[in-house]
């Protein structure tokens, strides 16, 4: 794979009001309580976890790359900068494409938190790390009904592709900009 290990343990991006830093279990208990909120689940379906569901979830999140070793996996949690608290996450799963690195990102930011800007921030920074430690795509999938997640992938420079994966999400693409011609 040639998605360093050391991703997940070592990296620590910043941005104007926010640290992005590694998930750990430790970080599972306050992570329940902001995602705890039943409207956060509204599009993207499911419940919010019990501090023991993420314990678990965030000890397999810890280990840099899947079990075959094809995808790096950077799992973050977000803080304010002001405060050390936890507003949301932000996911990087990276795999080896024909061109370089490709990475798919996820962003979730607690409904206490929404409206401030978090998720782009945070989103936008982790972006700009991916791209200049080597990623030539980076892209997420975003249900068509999710209009924040969609407004956050265009103030981050990502367009909607017109491709559809058959839960219905759409594809955002975010392209390195290359001579000068910005996102592709």
């Amino acid at each position: 794979m040639v998605v360093p290990a050391r991703w997940p343990q070592d990296a620590v991006v910043r941005a104007a009001r926010l640290r992005v830093e590694p998930v750990r279990a430790a970080d599972a208990e306050e992570m329940a309580a902001v995602l705890s909120d039943p409207a956060l689940y509204a599009v993207i379906g499911g419940a919010p976890p019990t501090a023991a569901e993420l314990a678990a979830r965030y000890r397999r999140w810890e280990r840099p790359s899947s079990d075959d070793g094809r995808e790096g996996r950077l799992n973050w949690v977000v803080r304010r900068t002001s405060d050390d608290k936890a507003v949301g996450t932000v996911q990087a799963t990276v795999t080896a494409g024909a061109q370089g690195l490709v990475a798919e990102v996820a962003w979730v930011v607690g409904v206490p938190f929404q409206g401030h800007g978090y998720a782009t921030e945070a989103t936008e920074a982790v972006v700009g790390w991916l791209v200049e430690h080597g990623a030539v795509d980076v892209h997420a999938h975003i249900a068509p009904e999710h209009l924040s997640s969609e407004a956050v992938a265009r103030r981050i420079g990502m367009r909607a592709t017109g491709e559809f994966r058959d839960d219905g999400e759409q594809r955002w693409r975010h392209r390195r900009s290359t001579g000068g011609r910005g996102p592709a």
